[in-house]
């Protein structure tokens, strides 16, 4: 990359462009960011604007109570901080900010799509009509159940727009969905630079003209897509965090369409495009139906758990997918009784894992159960989506807690039955007193079932 004498690292613009970024930790040497800066290939911005209101320039939240005043060594004052991406490094008010506006990156229209898969009708009409919104740049809803197909769908979207020069974004508020997206789309677009940014990612080389990400880590773009998906949509904590919201605005040009892709959009996702540019899959691609939730008394699970031992029919439950040597997961509200149940269902099997959202090896583990190396998982609402493994069954402990909504329900069973070798399953919703969400989560998907085969 030269202009007008100045030599810089081709790997310093694939690494900024389209990224907005804490000068301080720039990965380059500071030579090479103060000649590229001399050179005028960053706009450089304060970290924290101050009027007419405060907001922060990279998360661009704007909450009073997530900022904080501190005696400041670098500047020698008093200096404002925000607290909200805080984990991402600190951005004060006496903080810089990069934005690249040096060269482009060159962007290659070759993407063979290594894809031999066929779509039902209803998945190549869903398919069809998400592209059509792409070459119009308009913003359109996926509504498909579980197990549907959904990855699946926006391969020839993805093609397309990456043939054209486009650079495109996967965005999800889950690390789980992105560990289980990357080696998928990897291996159907095997010639095309991927990146995979979530919490804890390693480093990965070259301009990346598609990127999948966790909504967080949008924080640190600006104005680098020009085709923005989001998958799972209505999840925690995307659809009650404004400035998650507001990322995947920032993140993409002024006029890249926004795909909205999910088996249980919430009501404000339905009112916006129902009427407008809407695709609704009700069925599997396998064409059997969604299994359906069953309810079971577990009067005193947390007292029985809390006492050393497991109630009689959760075990009998467990011991019988030992027996049959079937894979499960099984879902906890909380950590804590998550961690008081383990050993005992270790006692059990000895392989029995359990995994939550701040496990260093949750990767790992999902990857033994997929593997067949264990048996099965204890698990938080972290594994509720965007994991497949084959012949899984589900229980859930606790379904009448809060935690486990209407939507978090469905998802959770629909982890069941995806494989077409192994279509069916059970999913028991294991509970103190039923509560209006198992009702709604079982309804929603019975009406998907009749929905699904009248078409």
């Amino acid at each position: 990359m030269e202009k007008k004498g100045c030599l810089l690292p081709l790997a310093l613009r694939d690494f900024h462009e389209g990224r907005i970024w804490l000068k301080e930790y720039s990965p380059f040497s500071k030579g090479d960011i103060e000649k590229a800066i001399h050179h005028k290939h960053f706009h450089i911005i304060e970290g924290i604007q101050k009027v007419p209101h405060l907001k922060c320039n990279r998360c661009h939240n704007t909450d009073p109570q997530q900022f904080t005043t501190f005696d400041c060594s670098k500047c020698q004052q008093q200096c404002i901080y925000c607290r909200h991406c805080l984990n991402m490094g600190r951005v004060g008010s006496c903080t810089q900010l990069m934005i690249w506006t040096g060269p482009s990156a060159i962007r290659t229209k070759k993407h063979p799509l290594e894809w031999a898969g066929q779509f039902t009708v209803l998945q190549q009409q869903a398919a069809n009509e998400l592209l059509e919104s792409v070459k119009v740049k308009r913003s359109h809803l996926l509504h498909a159940v579980c197990g549907a197909g959904k990855t699946e769908l926006l391969f020839p979207t993805v093609h397309y727009a990456l043939e054209l020069g486009l650079r495109v974004c996967i965005a999800t508020p889950r690390t789980d969905v992105i560990l289980e997206l990357f080696p998928r789309f990897q291996k159907v677009f095997p010639q095309t630079t991927i990146h995979a940014l979530y919490g804890g990612s390693p480093k990965q080389e070259g301009y990346a003209q598609l990127v999948l990400a966790t909504t967080h880590q949008l924080y640190r773009f600006e104005r680098a897509f020009d085709v923005m998906i989001v998958d799972e949509a209505d999840a925690f904590p995307y659809t009650f965090d404004e400035t998650l919201q507001r990322a995947v605005q920032k993140a993409k040009t002024e006029n890249a369409p926004i795909l909205f892709v999910t088996a249980t959009p919430s009501q404000k996702l339905l009112t916006a495009y129902q009427n407008k540019s809407y695709s609704f899959i009700p069925k599997r691609y396998h064409n059997r139906p969604l299994p359906v939730p069953r309810f079971d008394a577990l009067w005193s699970y947390e007292k029985n758990l809390k006492r050393g031992k497991i109630p009689r029919k959760l075990k009998q439950w467990t011991e019988d997918r030992l027996a049959h040597k079937e894979p499960f997961l099984l879902f906890f509200p909380k950590v804590e009784l998550m961690k008081i149940a383990t050993p005992l269902f270790q006692l059990l099997d000895a392989s029995i894992l359990a995994v939550h959202a701040e496990d260093p090896d949750r990767k790992e583990k999902v990857l033994k159960l997929r593997h067949e190396e264990v048996p099965g998982l204890l698990t938080t609402t972290i594994l509720e989506r965007g994991i497949t493994i084959k012949n899984v069954q589900v229980a859930v402990i606790g379904a009448e807690s809060t935690i486990f909504t209407s939507s978090a329900l469905i998802q959770i069973a629909g982890r069941v039955g995806r494989n077409a070798d192994f279509a069916d399953g059970d999913v028991v919703f294991f509970h103190h007193g039923i509560t209006t969400e198992m009702d709604d989560a079982r309804t929603k998907i019975l009406y998907y079932n009749k929905k699904g085969f009248l078409q």
